[in-house]
């Protein structure tokens, strides 16, 4: 497992390119939650079982790094586990009982950052409290990102969430900002499914045939 060190013991950052923090060590300027329910596919074929509810979640923050270069991330790094929770708990609470199959993730870095930094807030520290809120995803989670300016629409892949095999549940949600990232800020981003696509038919493993073991198959 990679070890991230931070000379900085106590993650604090640069007080003179930090806001005020409105979470933990993070200045969130604001939240956003996106909600698609699908009740037929493109066609207008009905779904063959439950609707597909896809959601997006994303937190608009301040990036002390925008504008310079800075070796060690660790800082961004070490607290990010409070982030991870904090989507977990906003991600139960818009699904309502509903159980997650599929998930994704992104970044959206504004211009005066490095993309680097959007990713520093996706590594494992930050995912894993997100797993344990799908109910332990085994799965790599699909990841994306880039540096654009409020408006910027993005593609978030998703895929099922213990078997990255199950090709039903290879989808993509896209996702907008009207106000976000400026041009310090950035958006982390997850996405989540409750389902594969509807009348999915193209074959391989299964959602039923889920193993659990290796994260493939």
């Amino acid at each position: 497992m990679t070890k991230f060190h931070s000379s900085n013991a106590h993650h604090r950052f640069n007080i003179r390119t930090m806001k005020t923090p409105t979470f933990g060590p993070f200045h969130i300027r604001k939240w956003f939650l996106q909600v698609e329910e699908t009740l037929a596919n493109e066609p207008g074929e009905p779904a063959d079982g439950e609707p597909l509810y896809k959601y997006v979640i994303a937190a608009a923050i301040h990036n002390p790094f925008a504008g310079r270069f800075e070796r060690d991330l660790g800082a961004f790094i070490g607290p990010s586990p409070s982030l991870g929770e904090e989507f977990g708990r906003r991600l139960r609470e818009a699904a309502a009982g509903r159980s997650i199959q599929s998930y994704g993730k992104a970044c959206l870095v504004g211009a005066d950052g490095e993309y680097e930094h959007g990713n520093a807030l996706l590594t494992s520290p930050a995912a894993n409290p997100v797993r344990a809120a799908v109910g332990g995803g085994k799965a790599w989670v699909p990841s994306t990102g880039k540096r654009g300016g409020p408006g910027t629409a993005i593609d978030i892949p998703l895929a099922h969430k213990d078997a990255l095999y199950v090709r039903s549940h290879y989808d993509t949600v896209t996702a907008s900002f009207a106000d976000a990232p400026n041009r310090d800020e950035l958006l982390v981003i997850w996405a989540f499914a409750t389902r594969g696509r509807l009348h999915a038919r193209l074959g391989g493993l299964e959602a039923s045939q889920i193993k659990g073991e290796d994260g493939l198959t």
